[in-house]
């Protein structure tokens, strides 16, 4: 039986990534010795989120060390000239992985995952999957002094890096995460992997396109979540799901949106389901436009299926997106969808959705006041249908796919 490792930050939070990675360990663990390392406080353990509790699965909790003062403010100082310069050459990137990833903070790590000698190990997330790399470069599981064994006998093991955010949002000049000083230096380490997941078709040309030798698999994200009942499209209700985080799902575009739209409607509502850092600018917005009995933000729940069924239509406002799960959770409540026109949407949805320019307020109003007289009954029942291509088993046998050659 296949022992496979997934590293992620975090698992026993509210959020999209963490609920996918659930989805997957679970389905897989019915034929592979499933193990997740992350990096939450042992004392966050929770496995009834995300219906961990039903699989056979492991954990075991990770923090790094920490550095010395003269070592740190060397490691930084390089780290930001690098930044500065953005060197292009695969030694000036080997030598910011060195620094911005110390030796003693690779050697904790390394140690981790050779405690188990893992066939496969799957960094999740961009920068985690860089780390995976660099300890796979500059720990080659070798019988050097320094360096720790992963897999038996010394064979290391297969390293897969799983990206969930999409190649704009990662590395546009107005990147919140990483940004196009260091897309060369991500591109340089991800190539040192076996593979590369992504999550669309248009992130894989983006990749190789930027890195040639860069052949990145795409899977889709499954559907994660058990259907309710399916919508009866008769609340007059609009619906948006996220976390309340700095412009990233659109929140505010929609509320402002939404007001324009009210100008000339007095029946329809907008709820928004979601917790985070943007919440109280939010309810500012809502409270400057008069809209507290129209606008309603509601906590993340477990049952967020009833939010699906008591909605009428789906809204993504968001600026951009790796996969747009919400999308195939709402449609598989038969929810009729306007989105930004994003890739991943267009890929997700095809012509289905009533799409509007990114960030464009004046169109998603229109968008809004659109959705209100569509032929609802067709739209349900293509929701319906599209969301049937996302369901796990089909998913799997992808990722199933690409383990099965290995040795386990």
């Amino acid at each position: 039986m296949k022992k496979v490792c997934f590293l992620v930050d975090s698992l026993f939070t509210f959020g999209g990534v963490q609920c996918v990675t659930a989805v997957i360990a679970k389905a897989l663990s019915a034929s592979c010795k499933v193990t997740i390392v992350t990096f939450d406080p042992p004392g966050s353990k929770d496995t009834t989120m995300y219906g961990l509790d039903e699989a056979d699965i492991e954990y075991q909790f990770f923090a790094y060390p920490q550095v010395g003062w003269l070592r740190g403010k060397l490691c930084k100082a390089y780290s930001a000239f690098y930044r500065m310069s953005r060197p292009r050459s695969q030694w000036a990137s080997d030598l910011y992985a060195r620094s911005s990833f110390p030796r003693p903070l690779r050697k904790a790590l390394a140690e981790k995952l050779s405690s188990c000698h893992y066939d496969v190990i799957v960094g999740v997330h961009a920068p985690l999957a860089a780390r995976l790399a660099t300890i796979r470069s500059f720990y080659p599981w070798s019988d050097r002094t320094e360096t720790c064994r992963i897999g038996e006998g010394g064979r290391h093991p297969f390293c897969i890096g799983w990206i969930h955010n999409s190649f704009d949002a990662l590395f546009s000049p107005s990147s919140l995460y990483i940004g196009p000083q260091l897309r060369r230096h991500y591109l340089f380490q991800l190539a040192k992997l076996d593979r590369t997941i992504v999550l669309s078709h248009h992130d894989a040309r983006e990749y190789t396109a930027n890195m040639p030798s860069l052949h990145p698999d795409v899977i889709y994200n499954p559907l994660t979540l058990t259907p309710g009942q399916p919508s009866r499209g008769d609340s007059k209700r609009f619906l948006a799901v996220g976390r309340l985080s700095y412009l990233h799902k659109g929140f505010d575009l929609l509320i402002s949106a939404f007001n324009i739209f009210a100008r000339n409607d007095s029946q329809w509502t907008l709820h928004i389901v979601g917790e985070g850092p943007e919440e109280a600018k939010l309810r500012a917005m809502i409270a400057e436009y008069r809209l507290e009995k129209r606008v309603f933000i509601h906590p993340f729940t477990a049952h967020i299926q009833e939010h699906y069924s008591q909605a009428q239509v789906y809204v993504l406002s968001s600026r951009w997106e790796g996969f747009g799960l919400v999308l195939v959770e709402a449609m598989a409540h038969g929810l009729p969808v306007i989105s930004s026109d994003l890739p991943t949407s267009r890929e997700i949805m095809g012509d289905s959705a009533l799409y509007f320019d990114v960030g464009d307020v004046e169109q998603l109003a229109q968008r809004l006041e659109e959705a209100t007289h569509l032929d609802w009954s067709t739209k349900s029942h293509e929701a319906f249908s599209i969301a049937r291509r996302f369901n796990t088993e089909s998913i799997i046998r992808q990722w199933n796919e690409i383990l099965a050659p290995l040795p386990g």
